[in-house]
Protein backbone atom coordinates (compact mmCIF):
# COMPACT_ATOMS: atom_id res chain seq x y z
CA UNK A 1 0.00 0.00 0.00
CA UNK A 2 1.49 3.30 -0.51
CA UNK A 3 1.72 6.33 1.15
CA UNK A 4 -1.08 8.05 -0.94
CA UNK A 5 -3.25 5.01 0.06
CA UNK A 6 -2.47 5.69 3.75
CA UNK A 7 -3.44 9.53 3.45
CA UNK A 8 -6.76 8.31 2.00
CA UNK A 9 -7.70 5.89 4.45
CA UNK A 10 -6.72 8.82 7.36
CA UNK A 11 -9.40 10.30 5.88
CA UNK A 12 -11.62 7.49 5.31
CA UNK A 13 -11.38 6.34 9.29
CA UNK A 14 -11.56 10.10 10.39
CA UNK A 15 -14.71 10.87 8.86
CA UNK A 16 -16.07 7.79 10.06
CA UNK A 17 -15.00 8.46 13.26
CA UNK A 18 -16.64 11.75 13.46
CA UNK A 19 -19.94 10.13 12.24
CA UNK A 20 -20.52 7.78 14.96
CA UNK A 21 -19.54 10.58 17.37
CA UNK A 22 -22.11 12.52 15.92
CA UNK A 23 -24.58 9.96 16.52
CA UNK A 24 -23.85 9.16 19.71
CA UNK A 25 -26.54 10.27 22.53
CA UNK A 26 -23.69 11.53 25.30
CA UNK A 27 -20.42 12.20 25.22
CA UNK A 28 -20.87 11.06 28.83
CA UNK A 29 -21.94 7.32 27.50
CA UNK A 30 -18.76 4.83 28.84
CA UNK A 31 -17.14 3.13 26.03
CA UNK A 32 -16.88 -0.52 26.89
CA UNK A 33 -14.29 -1.32 25.33
CA UNK A 34 -11.93 1.41 26.82
CA UNK A 35 -12.42 0.62 30.47
CA UNK A 36 -12.81 3.83 32.56
CA UNK A 37 -13.37 6.66 29.63
CA UNK A 38 -16.14 8.24 28.45
CA UNK A 39 -16.49 8.99 24.53
CA UNK A 40 -15.28 12.62 25.18
CA UNK A 41 -12.16 11.00 26.71
CA UNK A 42 -11.95 8.84 23.68
CA UNK A 43 -12.30 11.73 21.24
CA UNK A 44 -9.61 13.44 23.37
CA UNK A 45 -7.35 10.96 23.05
CA UNK A 46 -7.13 10.77 19.70
CA UNK A 47 -7.57 13.89 18.58
CA UNK A 48 -4.54 14.71 20.93
CA UNK A 49 -2.10 11.78 19.33
CA UNK A 50 -3.11 13.16 15.79
CA UNK A 51 -1.74 16.19 16.83
CA UNK A 52 1.72 14.70 18.71
CA UNK A 53 1.99 12.73 15.51
CA UNK A 54 1.75 15.64 13.37
CA UNK A 55 4.41 17.75 15.72
CA UNK A 56 6.95 14.34 15.46
CA UNK A 57 7.05 14.07 11.73
CA UNK A 58 7.40 17.99 11.63
CA UNK A 59 9.90 17.92 13.68
CA UNK A 60 12.25 15.63 11.63
CA UNK A 61 14.90 13.42 12.77
CA UNK A 62 15.76 13.29 16.42
CA UNK A 63 16.66 11.15 19.10
CA UNK A 64 13.42 11.76 21.50
CA UNK A 65 10.06 13.26 20.70
CA UNK A 66 9.04 17.16 20.81
CA UNK A 67 8.55 18.67 24.01
CA UNK A 68 4.54 18.78 24.66
CA UNK A 69 4.40 22.31 24.16
CA UNK A 70 4.74 21.41 20.34
CA UNK A 71 1.26 19.69 19.97
CA UNK A 72 -0.43 20.50 23.36
CA UNK A 73 -1.08 23.66 24.82
CA UNK A 74 -2.88 22.88 27.79
CA UNK A 75 -6.46 23.70 26.97
CA UNK A 76 -7.61 20.61 25.92
CA UNK A 77 -10.45 19.25 23.63
CA UNK A 78 -13.45 21.62 24.31
CA UNK A 79 -16.86 20.06 25.74
CA UNK A 80 -19.79 20.86 23.56
CA UNK A 81 -19.90 18.34 20.79
CA UNK A 82 -20.06 20.47 17.54
CA UNK A 83 -17.17 22.83 18.12
CA UNK A 84 -15.20 19.14 19.79
CA UNK A 85 -15.81 17.96 16.14
CA UNK A 86 -14.68 20.87 14.58
CA UNK A 87 -11.73 20.24 16.87
CA UNK A 88 -11.31 17.04 15.69
CA UNK A 89 -11.35 17.79 11.90
CA UNK A 90 -8.46 20.21 12.68
CA UNK A 91 -6.39 17.75 14.26
CA UNK A 92 -6.48 15.43 11.30
CA UNK A 93 -6.14 18.62 8.59
CA UNK A 94 -2.85 19.49 10.98
CA UNK A 95 -1.80 15.80 10.75
CA UNK A 96 -2.52 15.41 7.26
CA UNK A 97 -1.08 18.65 5.96
CA UNK A 98 1.85 17.90 7.82
CA UNK A 99 2.62 14.28 6.24
CA UNK A 100 1.75 15.61 2.75
CA UNK A 101 4.74 17.95 3.20
CA UNK A 102 7.37 15.80 4.59
CA UNK A 103 6.28 13.27 1.99
CA UNK A 104 7.10 9.23 2.48
CA UNK A 105 10.42 9.42 3.36
CA UNK A 106 11.11 12.39 5.69
CA UNK A 107 13.47 10.37 9.33
CA UNK A 108 11.22 10.91 12.01
CA UNK A 109 11.45 9.72 15.69
CA UNK A 110 9.58 6.79 16.19
CA UNK A 111 9.06 4.48 19.17
CA UNK A 112 9.70 1.36 17.35
CA UNK A 113 13.21 1.74 17.09
CA UNK A 114 13.86 -1.69 17.20
CA UNK A 115 11.27 -2.86 14.68
CA UNK A 116 11.57 -4.19 11.03
CA UNK A 117 9.55 -1.22 10.33
CA UNK A 118 11.32 2.11 8.95
CA UNK A 119 11.78 5.55 10.98
CA UNK A 120 10.42 7.90 8.76
CA UNK A 121 6.97 9.81 8.30
CA UNK A 122 5.01 7.23 5.79
CA UNK A 123 5.69 4.86 8.35
CA UNK A 124 4.18 7.31 10.80
CA UNK A 125 0.88 7.82 8.07
CA UNK A 126 0.49 4.02 7.76
CA UNK A 127 0.74 3.52 11.51
CA UNK A 128 -2.12 6.29 11.84
CA UNK A 129 -4.67 4.09 10.03
CA UNK A 130 -5.65 1.01 12.46
CA UNK A 131 -5.36 3.34 15.42
CA UNK A 132 -7.56 5.66 14.13
CA UNK A 133 -9.54 2.44 12.39
CA UNK A 134 -9.83 0.68 15.98
CA UNK A 135 -11.37 4.09 17.72
CA UNK A 136 -13.96 4.17 15.95
CA UNK A 137 -14.99 0.46 16.27
CA UNK A 138 -14.94 1.53 19.74
CA UNK A 139 -17.33 4.66 19.10
CA UNK A 140 -19.47 2.07 17.10
CA UNK A 141 -19.66 0.01 19.88
CA UNK A 142 -20.83 2.48 22.48
CA UNK A 143 -23.48 3.38 20.10
CA UNK A 144 -24.93 -0.28 19.72
CA UNK A 145 -23.66 -0.58 16.03
CA UNK A 146 -20.45 -2.22 15.60
CA UNK A 147 -18.92 -2.74 11.86
CA UNK A 148 -15.79 -4.55 11.20
CA UNK A 149 -12.95 -2.78 9.80
CA UNK A 150 -12.45 -2.37 6.06
CA UNK A 151 -11.13 -5.41 4.42
CA UNK A 152 -8.00 -2.83 3.10
CA UNK A 153 -7.85 -0.97 6.24
CA UNK A 154 -7.78 -4.29 8.43
CA UNK A 155 -5.23 -6.42 6.38
CA UNK A 156 -2.55 -3.30 5.83
CA UNK A 157 -3.35 -2.61 9.55
CA UNK A 158 -2.37 -5.99 10.78
CA UNK A 159 0.68 -6.30 8.98
CA UNK A 160 1.29 -3.26 10.63
CA UNK A 161 0.61 -5.05 13.47
CA UNK A 162 3.39 -7.32 13.10
CA UNK A 163 5.91 -5.49 11.53
CA UNK A 164 6.02 -2.18 13.60
CA UNK A 165 4.28 -3.51 17.01
CA UNK A 166 5.53 -6.62 17.15
CA UNK A 167 8.69 -6.96 15.92
CA UNK A 168 11.54 -5.91 18.32
CA UNK A 169 15.32 -7.22 18.84
CA UNK A 170 14.21 -7.71 22.65
CA UNK A 171 14.87 -11.02 24.04
CA UNK A 172 11.45 -12.66 24.22
CA UNK A 173 11.16 -14.18 27.78
CA UNK A 174 9.74 -17.59 27.60
CA UNK A 175 10.35 -20.77 25.42
CA UNK A 176 10.81 -20.34 22.15
CA UNK A 177 7.58 -20.56 19.64
CA UNK A 178 6.47 -19.48 16.00
CA UNK A 179 3.00 -18.33 15.77
CA UNK A 180 0.88 -18.47 12.21
CA UNK A 181 -1.94 -15.80 11.87
CA UNK A 182 -4.06 -16.46 8.74
CA UNK A 183 -6.81 -13.96 7.64
CA UNK A 184 -9.36 -15.22 5.70
CA UNK A 185 -9.27 -13.03 3.24
CA UNK A 186 -6.14 -14.88 2.05
CA UNK A 187 -2.51 -13.04 3.45
CA UNK A 188 -0.52 -14.82 6.15
CA UNK A 189 2.01 -14.06 8.83
CA UNK A 190 4.91 -15.97 10.85
CA UNK A 191 5.73 -14.09 14.17
CA UNK A 192 9.19 -16.24 15.57
CA UNK A 193 9.86 -15.51 18.98
CA UNK A 194 13.48 -16.41 20.65
CA UNK A 195 16.28 -15.02 22.50
CA UNK A 196 16.67 -12.70 19.11
CA UNK A 197 13.50 -10.96 19.60
CA UNK A 198 10.23 -11.02 17.82
CA UNK A 199 10.82 -11.23 13.89
CA UNK A 200 7.87 -10.84 11.65
CA UNK A 201 7.61 -12.15 8.07
CA UNK A 202 4.58 -12.49 5.49
CA UNK A 203 3.87 -16.09 4.02
CA UNK A 204 3.28 -17.52 0.70
CA UNK A 205 0.71 -19.68 -0.49
CA UNK A 206 1.34 -23.27 1.61
CA UNK A 207 4.07 -25.40 -0.21
CA UNK A 208 2.99 -28.89 -1.49
CA UNK A 209 4.43 -31.12 1.28
CA UNK A 210 3.58 -33.67 3.34
CA UNK A 211 5.55 -32.24 6.10
CA UNK A 212 4.62 -28.40 6.48
CA UNK A 213 6.95 -26.33 9.07
CA UNK A 214 5.64 -26.92 12.43
CA UNK A 215 4.36 -24.11 14.34
CA UNK A 216 3.52 -23.98 18.11
CA UNK A 217 0.46 -21.51 17.92
CA UNK A 218 -1.82 -20.47 15.31
CA UNK A 219 -5.28 -18.14 14.97
CA UNK A 220 -7.23 -17.68 11.73
CA UNK A 221 -10.37 -15.16 11.27
CA UNK A 222 -10.80 -12.45 9.45
CA UNK A 223 -8.40 -9.63 8.94
CA UNK A 224 -10.22 -7.26 10.92
CA UNK A 225 -10.95 -9.74 13.59
CA UNK A 226 -7.18 -10.64 13.90
CA UNK A 227 -6.77 -6.61 14.46
CA UNK A 228 -9.82 -5.93 17.10
CA UNK A 229 -7.79 -9.25 18.38
CA UNK A 230 -4.22 -7.95 18.37
CA UNK A 231 -5.43 -4.93 20.11
CA UNK A 232 -7.32 -6.21 22.71
CA UNK A 233 -11.42 -5.81 21.78
CA UNK A 234 -11.85 -9.32 21.00
CA UNK A 235 -10.74 -12.14 23.85
CA UNK A 236 -8.74 -15.08 23.08
CA UNK A 237 -11.59 -17.14 23.18
CA UNK A 238 -14.18 -15.31 20.96
CA UNK A 239 -15.96 -17.47 18.39
CA UNK A 240 -15.08 -15.26 15.71
CA UNK A 241 -11.69 -16.81 16.30
CA UNK A 242 -9.46 -20.55 15.57
CA UNK A 243 -7.05 -20.47 17.98
CA UNK A 244 -4.82 -23.60 17.59
CA UNK A 245 -1.74 -25.08 19.09
CA UNK A 246 -0.31 -24.07 22.94
CA UNK A 247 -2.63 -20.88 23.84
CA UNK A 248 -0.41 -19.77 26.18
CA UNK A 249 1.76 -18.33 23.89
CA UNK A 250 -1.13 -15.95 23.40
CA UNK A 251 -1.51 -15.31 26.92
CA UNK A 252 2.16 -14.51 27.10
CA UNK A 253 2.01 -12.61 23.70
CA UNK A 254 -0.78 -10.05 25.23
CA UNK A 255 1.24 -9.77 28.49
CA UNK A 256 4.80 -9.13 26.79
CA UNK A 257 5.68 -6.09 27.39
CA UNK A 258 9.52 -5.53 25.87
CA UNK A 259 9.88 -1.76 26.68
CA UNK A 260 10.40 -2.82 29.99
Amino acid sequence: MTFSDHLRLIDERSTAFRAAVAAAPSLDVPVPSCPEWTLFDLVQHLGMGRRRSAAIVAAGPADAPPEKSAWDDGTGAPRERETLLAWWTESVERLTSTLHEAGPDRGCWTFWGDSQSPETSGAWARRQVPEIAVHTYDVQLTVGRPEPLPDEVALDGFDDCQFTLCSTDVAWPHEPAVVDYHATEGRSWRLRLSRDGAWAARLGAPAASEHPDPVDASARGTASDLVLFFYGRIPPDSAKLELDGDRRIFDQLIAWDPSV
